[in-house]
């Protein structure tokens, strides 16, 4: 009772009164009730009282929602139809305060609070003196049927009513808002339904009201009542169960997906860029586990422990903003299970053990690849921001790289000694830290030579003015050992306009241009002066020839037969992207699709893709009806809609008759957020078909066939190379049982003569793909081969030679 005691000493006064008006309701319809059965003294009346208090708990379990919003929208159960159940034996006052009795004991006996359980059985009491006001006003002159469904309305708004006051006085003085998601359809819907159930139940129950059977009205109304409340108990806790387990997956598969090491500036560790558009926030991600895996009114991180309403687990990282994990509901939402606390648990554990791992490899990592005398990062560092930066600049984006060299600083070390060289090159490392933008860069990576790395670039001209104003700031005199001397530096400056395949050849640039400043001053050139070389260097011709092949819409198609190995016929064409140069020729299709990745067009190329692929498909198929599908190639990562996804559903709904199937590959799938999984299933709800790709070419595992949501599962080459290996064989026919089982077809590529592709036959396979049924052909000659030979999967031997011509 401590609880209720401090709830009411920490109310205002407004809602102590209201308190104290809920409280006196109950009692009055709760002593109702017990001084009716106690002056009665009839024990039937007393046995049914104890059903009905019992059915009317079991039924303020269930609760509906008026609204969209899970946990955020006002919830209600519906008890008071024990009250019709009671009307051949009880008084609608009895009967009232029975059902506030039975909310009382199961809202206690639930949430361990009685101040929440005195207040929900006064809102019973609130709602059924409603009902009673409305269906005694209607009994003398309306049907039974329809003064109960006055009755209900009149329940269900008073209910709403004073739940929205409480909403918008309590809640804001607790700090958590005052919205309320209310949906119209959803009130509409349960105002009537529940107007309908208690005529239903009027008129079920009316025929017995003249009788005053007990033992009758029992059987034909309460039972059935109870029964029904039980089954809701079940679907709600299965529900529950269900949500808890997906969230604690997903929520775990999240958390360990969050890169919380993204550096933003200064120089003292390696510099990580992460993905667009993905939230790197441990806390946010744990937080949206939280509301996910447990359903909450709110959650949060903070340092004071669970309080009244709330559930709590311990963090012991204090850097997310508290030593406490704390989820909340309101009061009328279902009070938080045992199952709750272990979620919530289950979720800070994680946080806890991801944020510890990345805590222990983030300061490893930082001692590996930082430069103990400067404090700088190190040569590895150095690379590896180099690579990053490049891969994720955009096209158009310049850079250029600094190589620096501090003249004859072996004679200084040798002159002041050991201790004045290493102040020396401390100090120099301070100026170039203090001098450069905050997104540049700078690395020690040698005894006295240092890199800079410079981003965000326009021109030449900016980078040149940018490394002079470098060479001007650390070339300032420096006293060292009770003199004073003057730094020259060499610096070589190699600048890049567009994306690097090999951006290390940048480095090298920039290191010749320095070492021939020093070859220059060996000959007789400026000896006492800093100076900077700049070098000839330009982006790849390889960067320029893809990305113009892409802009320009320049790629060509490939078509490859995909068979059934049941009909011996055509249904599918997987597309390859092929381009040939006019200077450099055929390029090949890996290196294409790596380098239109690298420079940010890996997604224009498969819109190309697929637009071409598909009208192709649609070309096809009128000469060849049994041409279903086309199949296309991507990453996981591109289905999003934002990516390729919203393009792919229009392009299918613009070609109703032919399937189009996206194939996956299968090192694209080995980390996918939930975000991706969902939209498979959405593509595969639409008609679109997911084929995971290349399944045993290289560290394939069954976690692949059950992490993406699939329609097709394509095996590799390497699993087929040689059938008359028994194992081959199983791997093959254990393959197709799970693809049964799971219910996703199975091609098996790489099928180069007959003998493949009986043995296959004979294990069942269905479908194949391979030089056995044609090499990848161009669209004319693919269309050639539909108008001379229909959709057989097997050409004759001069037929082959002739279209491969």
């Amino acid at each position: 009772m401590s609880d209720l005691v401090e709830t009411i000493k920490a109310a205002t006064a407004l809602s102590r009164l209201a308190f104290g008006v809920f409280a006196a309701t109950a009692l009055f319809f709760i002593g109702a009730a017990l001084s009716h059965l106690v002056l009665s003294g009839n024990v039937e009346h007393v046995l049914i009282a104890l059903l009905a208090v019992v059915v009317a708990g079991v039924l303020d379990v269930p609760r509906v929602r008026l609204g969209p919003v899970p946990h955020l929208s006002p919830m209600i159960s519906l008890p008071i139809v024990v009250v019709l159940a009671l009307k051949p034996v009880f008084e609608t006052v009895p009967a009232v305060g029975l059902v506030a009795l039975g909310v009382l004991i199961v809202v206690w006996m639930r949430a361990h609070r009685p101040e929440v359980a005195v207040y929900a059985a006064g809102l019973t009491s609130v709602g059924g003196a409603a009902f009673l006001a409305a269906h005694d006003g209607l009994h003398a002159f309306a049907p039974e049927p329809v003064a109960a469904a006055a009755g209900a309305i009149a329940y269900l708004l008073a209910i709403i009513a004073v739940e929205a006051l409480r909403h918008r006085y309590d809640m804001p003085r607790a700090g958590r808002g005052d919205e309320r998601h209310y949906s119209v359809v959803r009130l509409v819907l349960t105002v009537g339904g529940f107007a309908g159930l208690c005529a239903f139940i009027a008129a079920w129950t009316h025929p017995f009201f003249d009788q005053r059977t007990d033992t009758l009205a029992v059987a034909v109304t309460l039972v059935p009542l109870a029964v029904i409340g039980a089954g809701a108990i079940l679907v709600v806790r299965a529900v529950a169960m269900r949500r808890r387990l997906a969230g604690v997956v997903d929520g775990v598969i999240d958390l360990n997906a969050t890169n919380h090491f993204v550096k933003t500036g200064g120089q003292a560790s390696p510099i990580t860029i992460a993905p667009a558009g993905t939230s790197t926030d441990l806390a946010a991600v744990l937080l949206r586990s939280v509301a996910a895996t447990v359903g909450v009114e709110s959650a949060s991180v903070r340092h004071e422990p669970a309080g009244l309403g709330e559930i709590d687990a311990p963090l012991a990282i204090s850097v997310l903003g508290g030593q406490f994990l704390v989820a909340r509901r309101d009061v009328m939402d279902y009070p938080f299970t045992r199952d709750d606390h272990r979620a919530l648990a289950a979720l800070a554990h994680t946080a806890d053990v991801v944020f510890t791992a990345r805590e222990s490899i983030g300061g490893l990592t930082i001692r590996a690849n930082t430069d103990p005398l400067t404090g700088l990062p190190n040569y590895g560092a150095f690379q590896d921001a180099l690579a990053n930066i490049n891969d994720h600049r955009d096209y158009s984006e310049a850079l250029a790289v600094l190589f620096i060299d501090l003249d004859d600083f072996k004679r200084m070390n040798d002159r002041y000694g050991h201790q004045a060289g290493d102040e020396i090159l401390s100090e120099l490392g301070r100026r170039l830290s203090a001098v450069i933008r905050p997104y540049d860069v700078v690395a020690r990576v040698g005894g006295d030579e240092f890199v800079v790395i410079l981003t965000r670039l326009s021109t030449l001209a900016e980078a040149k003015l940018l490394a002079e104003r470098i060479m001007e700031a650390t070339s300032e005199p420096l006293p060292v050992s009770g003199t004073v001397i003057n730094p020259v530096l060499s610096i070589g400056l190699a600048y890049s306009a567009h994306r690097e395949t090999d951006v290390n050849q940048l480095l090298r640039d920039a290191d010749r241009s320095m070492l021939a400043i020093k070859k220059s001053r060996r000959r007789g050139g400026p000896a006492n002066e800093s100076s900077i070389n700049i070098s000839g260097h330009r982006s790849s011709q390889m960067n320029d020839i893809v990305a113009r092949a892409i802009d320009e819409d320049l790629l060509e198609l490939a078509f490859q037969p995909i068979v059934s190995l049941v009909t011996g016929q055509i249904w599918a064409f997987e597309a390859l992207v092929r381009y040939s140069d006019p200077e450099l020729g055929p390029l090949s299709p890996p290196s294409l699709v790596e380098k239109a990745k690298s420079l940010g067009r890996l997604d224009a190329l498969t819109r190309q893709v697929a637009l071409k692929a598909m009208a192709a498909a649609a070309d096809f198929r009128l000469i060849e009806p049994r041409i279903v599908c086309m199949t296309i190639n991507v990453e996981a990562g591109q289905i999003l809609p934002q990516r390729v996804g919203s393009f792919v559903e229009d392009l299918a709904d613009r070609y109703p008759g032919i399937s189009l199937c996206l194939e996956l590959n299968e090192r694209s799938v080995a980390r996918v957020s939930t975000a991706v999984r969902a939209q498979a299933e959405h593509l595969r709800d639409i008609g679109i078909m997911i084929a995971l790709d290349d399944y045993g070419s290289q560290d394939s595992s069954v976690d692949a066939l059950v992490r993406m949501p699939m329609d097709i599962l394509k095996i590799d080459k390497s699993l087929v190379d040689d059938l008359d290996d028994v194992r081959q064989r199983e791997v093959l026919t254990a393959l197709q049982g799970f693809g049964d089982n799971l219910e996703y077809s199975m091609i098996v590529e790489g099928v180069e003569n007959e003998a493949m592709a009986t043995h296959l036959s004979a294990l069942g396979i269905r479908s194949a793909q391979g030089f056995h049924y044609g090499v990848p052909r161009s669209f004319e000659k693919t269309l050639s081969r539909l108008e001379e030979f229909g959709a057989a999967a097997v050409l004759p031997s001069p037929a082959v030679t002739e279209l491969a011509l």
